[in-house]
């Protein structure tokens, strides 16, 4: 492996291959025999087979096959994915500054970076992308979307808008190097407190210098006392920045986290070099199920050392380590070359991907072992990080979930913002956008179907075929009709999240990422559970010294 090879996920290793174990020259030999099996049957196939083939789709095919077999983190990058791989690396990119996604079967601009094109010339949250230079975008191709905004900086783009129902729009826009920012947040929240709020979406090499800035300017204003770093829905990156965020919490000299290879030569672990930025402030950690590799990292430290209170629900369960390895022909292999170890010495990864897998010559992940922190409570490997102290978002509502998938919240705040002023919308009332918000739905034709009414559907329809007697058949259909009539009181029961989620995608428009999640942590109960762990000094250190 050369010194040019880039390190992604999590960890960032060398693996430096000095000798194998007993057996090494049967390995060479299956390893130089199967390459040319490999390569007499891909050969053979590309010449002979009846039907004209693409040789490089069909050797990728190949490749992709064999590498499915093993975890999907291990994967082959081809040219193509080269920003890709940049972008997880450097944390920049050559683009205009859009998040692109998919909403009601349209290509549609989700959010705008501060400061780069797509914002100064004027694109909005809403717009819907049809064109890209001369090509046609539909949800048929939007993986390739990205690929066609995104180019070396300085040259130019054009895009084809779609602004409401008739306004069309062409506008150039000149690439530039885009910063990905991985701390999108961080202030004292509440405004009037000492508590700081750091929202972390990513760890690409400046996210501890990102924090460490934030913290200074935050000490210069005032003492902080305690800080609730967001990890949910984080979904990691590169081990240096995982080492380097951890450092702003822990004491000097503490391990933050062991990688061991396929061999000694393989482990190493990392120890914070420097005095923390918060000092002795509380911390608490929001984790969710999207928080994963560098975040699990992170959050696994703290609570090994039990250096602060992790709160929310199970984490992903990400142990595993990738290497990208420079290939021929600008590609790239991203392999997993090792697993990571907590301070405990537990390993979190939750799926055991050699487990009833011929192709691994053993199993090594055990899993269900318990470890002790520094303050001696139990944690356990496998599985993800467990919280400290459980608690359940109050986002995860049956209803919001559908309108969020139907895209029916994004819409009517595009709509919304296209009719009313920033200030007109602070004058607004919960109820007027509640009920404009019924209105629209109206419009739209929406319907809902509960969990319940579709359980109840699909025991109907079974009992029926089974042909149950007509009482049983009765009773499902009179359930079935009263289960109907409650949709109307669920959106009722529902209003104020459904409330606080158009709030928040409308302030979106007005203020962008930042206004967000502003108005978000009004409503946010992990956040709020979190504040009031804080101001109560009893639960804050039984949490962390609970066995």
């Amino acid at each position: 492996m050369t010194s040019k090879s880039k390190y992604l996920f999590i960890p960032l290793i060398v693996i430096v291959f000095s000798g194998f174990f007993k057996g090494d020259g049967d390995i060479y030999f299956q390893v130089s025999k199967n390459i040319d099996i490999f390569g007499r049957v891909y050969k053979e196939a590309a010449f002979n087979y009846v039907d004209q083939l693409n040789p490089e789709e069909f050797m990728v095919s190949g490749i992709n096959g064999m590498l499915a077999s093993l975890d999907p983190y291990t994967v082959f990058m081809d040219e193509k994915r080269k920003g890709d791989i940049d972008l997880l690396t450097s944390g920049k990119y050559g683009g205009i500054g859009v998040s692109i996604g998919l909403r009601n079967n349209n290509i549609t601009i989700i959010d705008i970076l501060d400061g780069y094109s797509a914002q100064r010339q004027g694109i909005r949250i809403g717009d819907i992308l049809t064109m890209v230079n001369n090509t046609k975008v539909t949800k048929e191709n939007f993986e390739e979307v990205s690929s066609l905004v995104k180019g070396t900086p300085g040259t130019e783009v054009e895009l084809t808008i779609q602004r409401g129902t008739d306004e069309i729009l062409k506008v150039k826009l000149q690439r530039e190097e885009v910063s990905v920012k991985n701390l999108v947040y961080g202030n004292f929240v509440p405004e009037n407190s000492n508590n700081v709020y750091l929202k972390l979406v990513g760890f690409s090499r400046t996210a501890g210098d990102e924090m460490q800035k934030i913290l200074n300017e935050l000490k210069n204003k005032k003492e902080i006392k305690s800080v609730v770093l967001d990890l949910r829905g984080n979904p990691g990156g590169l081990l240096e920045a995982a080492v380097d965020v951890c450092e702003k919490f822990l004491k000097k000299y503490q391990l933050i986290v062991s990688v061991k290879g396929r061999d000694s030569t393989g482990s190493k672990a990392y120890h914070s070099r420097e005095e923390p930025a918060v000092g002795n402030a509380k911390v608490i950690v929001l984790v969710d199920s999207s928080s994963a590799s560098a975040s699990e990292i992170v959050t696994a430290a703290i609570q090994d050392h039990d250096r602060g209170v992790i709160l929310g629900t199970n984490t992903f369960g990400k142990g595993l380590v990738q290497t990208i390895v420079p290939l021929s022909y600008n590609t790239s292999l991203k392999i997993t070359t090792a697993k990571y170890f907590t301070p405990s010495g537990r390993c979190i990864q939750k799926i055991n991907y050699s487990k009833n897998n011929k192709i691994f010559a053993d199993n090594n992940i055990a899993g269900g072992k318990s470890y002790m922190t520094d303050n001696n409570r139990k944690v356990f490997d496998a599985g993800g990080i467990r919280p400290d102290t459980f608690v359940v978002n109050n986002t995860e509502i049956n209803i919001i979930e559908d309108l969020q998938s139907k895209g029916l919240i994004f819409k009517f705040a595009t709509n919304f913002t296209s009719r009313q002023k920033k200030e007109d919308f602070v004058k607004t009332s919960s109820d007027v956008i509640y009920n404009s918000f019924l209105e629209f739905l109206k419009m739209q034709n929406y319907s809902y179907k509960s969990k319940a009414e579709k359980q109840i559907s699909e025991l109907l329809s079974t009992a029926e075929k089974e042909k149950y007697s007509r009482v049983i058949i009765n009773q499902l259909e009179g359930l079935e009709g009263k289960i109907k009539d409650l949709r109307d009181i669920e959106i009722k029961n529902h209003k104020n999240d459904i409330v606080a989620n158009l709030k928040n995608e409308i302030i979106t428009r007005y203020e962008g990422s930042l206004g967000r999640i502003r108005e978000s942590l009004n409503t946010d109960k992990q956040f709020n559970v979190a504040l009031d762990v804080i101001l109560n000094e009893g639960i804050y250190k039984h949490l962390l010294t609970h066995h």
